[in-house]
Parts: structure tokens; C-alpha cells; sequence
């Protein structure tokens, strides 16, 4: 299996979307820097930093385990940005962009996941994933 998680459509999209959520908590309450803007970036990071380990993984079961996590990453992302939004946090279109981005990259990893789980086994192929495939 290939090493260079660079090329993949999924990581660069999760790196947009970490770009994204510190833009989005820059205007959180100073007093929540270390309680919800902290979780959220943490949150946030984990996506993209859960997809490069798991390509450098040995095998394929295993990158799809690190694709697994950066999806629960993502959709606990998704719930504190909700909560950020019930408390006035945010709003406007960071907010709106956050949730598209976070949407997308939670589609693609589903997809991702599912096309690993039906290769056969010893299989190193995850093409239609990396710009590479996508040019």
C-alpha cells in the first residue's frame, strides 16, 4: 500500500476542513479556549492526522481501522459545532461552510471504508481516492 497520504483527496479535504474550524473558533468567547474551541481543533486535526497514520499502516484492514476513527472524529466535530451554534457561538457562513465541508469528508470516508471493506484480502488498491486517480 502506497505511504503518501498527500495525494489523498480525503486528507487534503480534512486539512480544509481543520482550516476551516480555526477560523471558525477564532471567534469563540476567549473564556472557551480551553474547554469547546479546544475540543473542536482537536477534534478537527484528528481527522486529517487519523487518515495519514492509518496510510502508513501495513495493510489495508488497518488503514480502514484509522479511516474508521477519523470518521468518529468527524461526527464528534459535528456535534460540537452544534453545540457551539445553540450557544451563539458562531453562525453565518464559517458555520455553513464547516458543516458542508464536514459533510463532504464524512461522505467520502464512508466510501472510502465501504470500497476497503470489499477488496479482497491482501489487496493495496485504493484508487479513486488520490488526486493522482482523480486527474
Amino acid at each position: 500500500m502506497s505511504q503518501d497520504y498527500h495525494n489523498l483527496i480525503v486528507w487534503r479535504k480534512a486539512i480544509d476542513l481543520t482550516v476551516c474550524i480555526c477560523r471558525v473558533t477564532d471567534s469563540f468567547p476567549k473564556s472557551e479556549l480551553y474547554g469547546l474551541t479546544s475540543q473542536i481543533r482537536r477534534a478537527s486535526v484528528s481527522v486529517a492526522s487519523n487518515i495519514a497514520e492509518g496510510r502508513v499502516r501495513l495493510n489495508v484492514a488497518e488503514f480502514r481501522q484509522f479511516l474508521g476513527l477519523a470518521q468518529g472524529s468527524v461526527f464528534e466535530l459535528k456535534t460540537q459545532l452544534l453545540v457551539a451554534k445553540k450557544l451563539g457561538f458562531v453562525s453565518g457562513a464559517l458555520i455553513r461552510e464547516a458543516d458542508l465541508l464536514s459533510n463532504e469528508v464524512s461522505k467520502i470516508l464512508r466510501t472510502f471504508i465501504q470500497r476497503l471493506s470489499v477488496e479482497p484480502k491482501g489487496s493495496r488498491s485504493s484508487a479513486g481516492f488520490s488526486r493522482a486517480a482523480a486527474n
